[in-house]
C-alpha cells in the first residue's frame, strides 16, 4: 500500500482550495454584494399612499434593481414577484380590499396623465372616502407591457400616468431613451404629483429619501466604472472580447 505524505496531500489540498471559485456573500436586505450594499443610506418614511411593486422574475436577479431600493424606503409598501398576476392571491387580495382604491401607474392611451392636471383635479381624480393603493410595474419596458397584458386584473384597474420634466438619472443602465425613469424615480415623482392630494407634505420633502439612496447607489456604481477604466486594458473584463476568443 502506498503511504501518505501528510504535509504534500495538505499542500495539494490547500492548492485546490485557492483555486476554487469564491462568491460574494450577498446582503440579505438588499441582496448586494458587501461592496455594493446600500442599506446605510436607506430612510424609511411614510408616504400616506400604499405601493405594490411588481417585479419582473429577471429583475429580482439585477444587481441594480430600483424596485426592492422603492420598497425599503416605502413604508408598509408591497414587493411580489411574478409575470401573469392574475391568479396571484396577494395581488387579487389588495385589489379587492375595499378600503383603498386602486389603480397601476403605466403609460399609454388609457391613462390619466397627472403632469398638466392642476392640483384640485389630481385630488378629485381618486375618492375621498378610500386610501390611494398605486400598483408600479418593475421590469424593462418589454417585460412590464406583457406583465400588464397578462394580468388580467390589473388590465382592468384605472391608470395614471406622469410626462417626465426631466432626464432620468439612471446613468449605470442603458434605458430606452432618456426620459424612461427608473421605478424609484416613477415612484418619487408620482408622489411629488399626487401626494398632496393624499395629506402627504411634499414640502417637507421627505420623498427625496428615494432619491437619496438611488443617487447613492448610482455614484458607487460610477466609481466601480471609472476604477475598472483605470486599469491595464489586460485587465479588463469585456463581454466581446470572451464572445471573439
Amino acid at each position: 500500500m502506498r503511504s501518505v505524505d501528510l504535509h504534500q496531500y495538505r499542500e495539494n489540498r490547500q492548492k485546490l482550495l485557492d483555486q476554487t471559485p469564491k462568491y460574494r456573500e450577498l446582503c440579505t436586505t438588499c441582496l448586494q454584494p458587501g461592496f455594493g450594499c446600500y442599506c446605510s443610506h436607506v430612510q424609511r418614511f411614510d408616504p400616506l399612499i400604499n405601493f405594490v411593486v411588481l417585479i419582473h422574475p429577471i429583475e429580482v436577479k439585477r444587481r441594480i434593481a430600483t424596485g426592492r431600493m422603492s420598497h425599503l424606503c416605502l413604508k408598509d409598501s408591497h414587493l411580489i414577484m411574478g409575470q401573469n398576476y392574475s391568479d396571484n392571491d396577494d395581488v387579487n387580495k389588495l385589489i379587492e380590499d375595499s378600503d383603498f382604491h386602486s389603480v397601476i401607474l403605466y403609460p399609454g392611451v388609457k391613462s390619466k396623465n397627472l403632469t398638466p392636471m392642476s392640483e384640485t383635479e389630481r385630488k378629485e381624480l381618486f375618492p375621498a372616502n378610500k386610501k390611494l393603493r398605486i400598483f408600479v410595474i418593475d421590469g424593462t419596458w418589454a417585460t412590464a407591457k406583457k406583465m400588464v397584458r397578462q394580468s388580467e386584473n390589473l388590465s382592468a384597474l384605472p391608470r395614471i400616468c406622469f410626462s417626465p420634466e426631466k432626464p432620468s438619472t439612471f446613468r449605470v443602465r442603458k434605458q430606452p431613451n432618456p426620459a424612461c425613469y427608473s421605478t424609484i424615480e416613477a415612484i418619487h415623482h408620482t408622489i411629488e404629483l399626487v401626494g398632496q392630494s393624499q395629506g402627504f407634505n411634499t414640502e417637507g420633502r421627505e420623498h427625496d429619501k428615494l432619491l437619496h439612496v438611488f443617487d447613492s447607489m448610482v455614484e458607487r456604481q460610477l466609481e466601480f466604472i471609472r476604477k475598472a477604466e483605470e486599469k491595464p486594458d489586460y485587465l479588463r473584463y469585456r463581454r466581446d472580447r470572451k464572445r471573439s476568443a
